[in-house]
C-alpha cells in the first residue's frame, strides 16, 4: 500500500476506536444527570445509588474518550496536511468554538461535579452535572458542523491563490441542512447504546446477583431498556429527514447505498443485493417497491439517480476519474446499521416484556448483559463508516479529492511507524478500559447515605472525592 492508502487505513482505525467511547459519553452523562434529578425530586435512595454507580462508569469512559481523541488532531498534521491547510479557515471557527465554550464547561463542572458531592449545595451541584451535559451537546453539533461542511460545503469561498477554502458565513455552517438533520439522528443513536449500556449492566446484577439491590437494578433496567425504545424511535424518524437530504446533496451515496447503478422512477428499496466483487453491477437482488423513492424523495414515484448516470455527469463536471464509493462496503454497512439498529430495539422490548410486573429475567438471558450494549455501539460504527466512505472519493465533497488531502512529504514508512505505535497503544488502551469498567461493575453499588448540604458555617470544609 502507498502512503495514502495506509493514512486512511490509520485514520479509519483511530476515528473508529475514538468513536466507541463518543456515544457512551454522550449519553451516559445525561442518563447520569436524570438519575440525580430523580434523586433530587424524589430523595429516593436508589437514584442517588445509581447515579454514584453510572456515573463513575461515565467517568472512567470520558476519560479515554479524551486521550483517544487528541489522536486525533495530531493526524490532521502528519498525514493531512494539504486537507488541514485547506479547511483550516472553515475548521477553525467551529473547532474552536468546540474548544474554548464545550470542552469548556465539560471539564469544569465535571471537577465541581465530582469534588462537589459534600461540598456544594444539592440543587448547585445538579446544577453541575446539567452543564456537563450541555457542553457535551455544544461539542457534538460543533464537531458534526464541522463534518457537515464536508459533505455539504457552504458559507466560504474559494481562494485560487492560496488554495483553500476560506470562511465568509459561520451561520452558513452552523445551520448546514446536513447538521441540522444529522445532529440529532447522532444523538438519538448515542441514546441507544447509552440505554443498551444501562439495561445491560443492570440485567447481569439481576441475574448474578438477584438478591442484591434488585430493586434498584430494576429501575435500572427498566430505564434504560425504555431509553433505547424512545431513541429508536428519533433515530428512525431523523435517519428518514437525513436520507432526504442526503439524497440532495450527495446523491451518489444514496445510489451506492442501494447499489442502484441505473436511474430508477419509481425506485425500489434492496433488501438484499448480490453484485459482483468490484461492485460493478448487480447479479441478484431482492427489493420492496417503491419505498426508496419514498425514503429519497419524499414521493413514491419520485426518480432517484443510479450509479452509472451520476458518473457520466461527475465526469462532466469534475473531469474523468471515476467518482464510485466502495459500493459493496457502502450497501453492506447502510443495511448493518439499520438491521443491527433495529435489533438493539427489538432486544430492549422484549426485555421489558419478559421483566413486566415484578418478573424476574429468565437466567439463560445473562448471555445478553454483554451484546445488549454492544448492538446500538456496533450500529453506530457502521453508520459513520458508511457516512465516510460514501463521500469517497472526496475529503470535502466537490472540492477536495482523498487523495490531494495527504501530506506530500510523508513516507510509508513514517505512517507505518505511527499506525503500529497507535494500535499498540489502543491496545493496551482498550484492556486498561475494559478492566476498570468490568471491576466497577462487578463491585456492584456502593451503600451511601444522603450528602449533607453544606451550611455556611462550614466554609471550611475540604473538597472530597465522591467515588
Amino acid at each position: 500500500m502507498d502512503t495514502l492508502d495506509l493514512a486512511r487505513w490509520q485514520f479509519a482505525i483511530t476515528t473508529v476506536y475514538h468513536f466507541f467511547f463518543v456515544p457512551v459519553t454522550i449519553s451516559l452523562v445525561a442518563i447520569t444527570a436524570g438519575l440525580q434529578t430523580a434523586w433530587y425530586r424524589t430523595g429516593k435512595e436508589k437514584y442517588l445509588r445509581l447515579t454514584k454507580f453510572y456515573g463513575k462508569l461515565f467517568l472512567i469512559n470520558i476519560a479515554m474518550g479524551v486521550v483517544t481523541g487528541l489522536v486525533q488532531e495530531f493526524q490532521f498534521g502528519m498525514n493531512w496536511s494539504d486537507y488541514s491547510r485547506f479547511v483550516g479557515d472553515v475548521f477553525g471557527a467551529p473547532l474552536a468554538l468546540e474548544g474554548l465554550l464545550a470542552f469548556f464547561l465539560e471539564s469544569t463542572f465535571i471537577g465541581l461535579w465530582i469534588f462537589g458531592w459534600e461540598r456544594l449545595p444539592k440543587l448547585v451541584h445538579l446544577g453541575c452535572i446539567w452543564m456537563v451535559v450541555l457542553g457535551t451537546q455544544l461539542s457534538a453539533y460543533f464537531i458534526l458542523a464541522a463534518n457537515s461542511w464536508m459533505q455539504n460545503p457552504v458559507g466560504f469561498r474559494y481562494n485560487a491563490s492560496r488554495g483553500r477554502a476560506e470562511l465568509t458565513d459561520l451561520g452558513a455552517v452552523l445551520t448546514n441542512k446536513v447538521v441540522l438533520v444529522t445532529y440529532p439522528h447522532t444523538i438519538f443513536a448515542a441514546f441507544m447504546v447509552g440505554g443498551a449500556f444501562v439495561a445491560g449492566v443492570a440485567l447481569w446484577h439481576l441475574i448474578r446477583r438477584p438478591l442484591v439491590d434488585k430493586d434498584v437494578f430494576r429501575s435500572a433496567l427498566k430505564i434504560g431498556a425504555s431509553v433505547v425504545l424512545v431513541a429508536s424511535v428519533g433515530v428512525a424518524i431523523s435517519g428518514d429527514l437525513q436520507g432526504k437530504v442526503m439524497t440532495e446533496v450527495q446523491p451518489m451515496k444514496m445510489a451506492a447505498a442501494e447499489a442502484l447503478y441505473a436511474t430508477e422512477k419509481p425506485a425500489s428499496f434492496s433488501v438484499f443485493t448480490v453484485g459482483t466483487l468490484d461492485g460493478s453491477k448487480e447479479i441478484f437482488s431482492i427489493k420492496l417497491p417503491y419505498l426508496l423513492s419514498f425514503l429519497a424523495t419524499g414521493h413514491f414515484n419520485g426518480e432517484v439517480k443510479g450509479i452509472n448516470s451520476l458518473q457520466d455527469a461527475y465526469e462532466q463536471l469534475y473531469g474523468p476519474g471515476s467518482y464510485k464509493p466502495n459500493i459493496p462496503l457502502t450497501y453492506w454497512t447502510f443495511r448493518l446499521m439499520i438491521g443491527v439498529g433495529m435489533l438493539s430495539a427489538a432486544v430492549a422490548l422484549w426485555l421489558l416484556w419478559t421483566t413486566r410486573r415484578g418478573r424476574a429475567p429468565a437466567h439463560w438471558l445473562i448471555w445478553l448483559a454483554a451484546p445488549l450494549p454492544l448492538l446500538p455501539l456496533i450500529a453506530n460504527t457502521f453508520g459513520w463508516i458508511f457516512t465516510e466512505t460514501g463521500r469517497q472519493p472526496w475529503l470535502v465533497f466537490g472540492l477536495l479529492p482523498t487523495a490531494s488531502g495527504v501530506s506530500p512529504s510523508t513516507t510509508s514508512g513514517e505512517v507505518i511507524t505511527s499506525l503500529v505505535g497507535f494500535t499498540l497503544l489502543y491496545g493496551v488502551l482498550a484492556v486498561v478500559e475494559t478492566k476498570l469498567m468490568l471491576r466497577t461493575i462487578r463491585g456492584g453499588l456502593a451503600g451511601t447515605d444522603d450528602p449533607p448540604e453544606t451550611s455556611p458555617d462550614r466554609p471550611d470544609k475540604p473538597l472530597s472525592f465522591a467515588y
